[in-house]
């Protein structure tokens, strides 16, 4: 420990900090100083708009290290080349990252020095996004995002919040303390840029999309509603996809499991973060909806709420949250060819994946017994039935990697095969 008490978790870690245009570029100078204080070490490359909100000084001053913004500067090339200086990074960070930025990015346009090292890069880039909601809601902006997720490009945020320009939605870049977690996050993995996925396998050429674990509804600082789920059966389905030669979205509630291999894998704590993670993933070939979605979510209160000996209990008032599930499936020719869904239940498993299949208006539902007694929550095996219009295929009791190579198999079968 060091640094009052904070966790030296970077030590040793270079970081290349792209710093783009917008009035969150202030949020960057704290963000240069919480990774310095983890001991990594911080080069920053600032955009030339990037300069008139931010001094490159202050940069300078907190890192330690020069700033660097010109792409044709004969000094910077002989004390440290444009490539060198991408390739001694272990990640490239962009905080800000502009809807400007990311165009480029997703575009491989290389016509200033930060569009040019993130083409020249063999590392992953995460991404900070921060611009008016409108932008990031923009079709433009979502299939560039798609885009970079599908190079390899990781991604923290945007957040809902007030904007500068007075509207309030989703676009306000990540605190620093979260983006901080989001590089330690991305560390901990290899963070060299994939290499070229195998054109081999049933599902080669298809981009799916998989939901896994529970939501978090906060009601308090401290508590929160949440439905039981491990995340290990939709992780197991992200895993096979990816065997299968899909490219895979995972988009991850808060489970206490690692996030597969050779999927992109996108962490979001409540339904309403859940259902913007799966948009912004959107164009997808197939989505499998395994997470555990909470059905409500209450306005929480700002400090924890007191027990008050005798008194009555704090009423909660229940709103729904987004039916992540319908959505897909409602989208018609504009969302995935094949929507998947599951089912836990506890009475009636057939009875009630078939009313679900039905209200949802998916393709396909996974039912399974989650009563009290079949371990299913939290363990390994699982017993799962797969119903349709066709009808009811049931499965005998295996692994969750089994279940998820039965359900991958299907898919393919009915997508026929690898994309043409």
């Amino acid at each position: 420990m060091g640094n009052g008490g904070v966790s030296e978790s970077l030590s040793g870690k270079r970081l290349l900090l792209i710093v783009g245009g917008g009035i969150a570029a202030y949020k960057s100078l704290d963000l240069v100083r919480r990774l310095k204080e983890r001991g990594a070490v911080v080069r920053v490359v600032m955009t030339s708009s990037a300069k008139k909100f931010v001094a490159a000084l202050s940069f300078a001053s907190l890192s330690g290290e020069k700033v660097y913004d010109d792409l044709f500067s004969p000094a910077d090339e002989q004390e440290m080349g444009h490539i060198q200086l991408s390739r001694e990074a272990d990640l490239v960070v962009v905080a800000p990252a502009t809807a400007h930025l990311l165009a480029r990015a997703a575009l491989g346009l290389a016509d200033d020095l930060a569009s040019t090292l993130l083409l020249a890069t063999d590392k992953r880039a995460l991404f900070a996004p921060a611009m008016n909601l409108r932008m990031w809601l923009h079709p433009a902006t979502q299939r560039n995002v798609a885009t970079l997720r599908a190079d390899g490009a990781l991604f923290v945020g945007p957040e809902d919040g007030d904007m500068a320009c007075g509207e309030y939605g989703p676009g306000r870049m990540s605190e620093p303390l979260t983006i901080v977690a989001a590089i330690e996050a991305a560390l901990a993995q290899d963070t060299r840029l994939p290499a070229p996925r195998a054109t081999r396998g049933p599902l080669a050429g298809r981009h799916v999309i998989v939901t896994s674990g529970p939501t978090h509804e906060p009601i308090d600082p401290v508590r929160y509603i949440a439905n039981r789920s491990s995340g290990k059966q939709g992780h197991a389905v992200a895993a096979a996809c990816a065997r299968a030669g899909a490219r895979v979205t995972l988009v991850s509630g808060p489970a206490q499991i690692a996030d597969p291999p050779g999927v992109e894998t996108v962490h979001v704590e409540t339904a309403r973060q859940m259902a913007q993670a799966v948009e912004a993933a959107l164009p997808a070939d197939v989505f499998v909806g395994a997470a555990a979605v909470a059905d409500w979510r209450v306005e929480p209160a700002a400090d924890k709420i007191k027990k008050t000996n005798g008194g009555p209990p704090p009423a909660l008032a229940l709103a729904e949250n987004p039916d992540i599930l319908a959505r897909m499936a409602g989208r018609g020719e504009n969302g995935p060819a094949l929507v998947v869904g599951f089912a836990a239940e506890t009475s009636d498993v057939i009875g009630n994946a078939r009313d679900k299949l039905a209200r949802k208006g998916c393709d396909l539902i996974v039912a399974n017994d989650v009563s009290a007694g079949t371990g299913v929550f939290g363990g390994d095996d699982n017993e799962a039935h797969l119903v349709s219009a066709q009808g009811v295929d049931s499965w005998p009791r295996s692994s969750k990697t089994e279940v998820a190579e039965r359900l991958v198999a299907e898919i393919a079968r009915r997508l026929g095969g690898g994309a043409s």
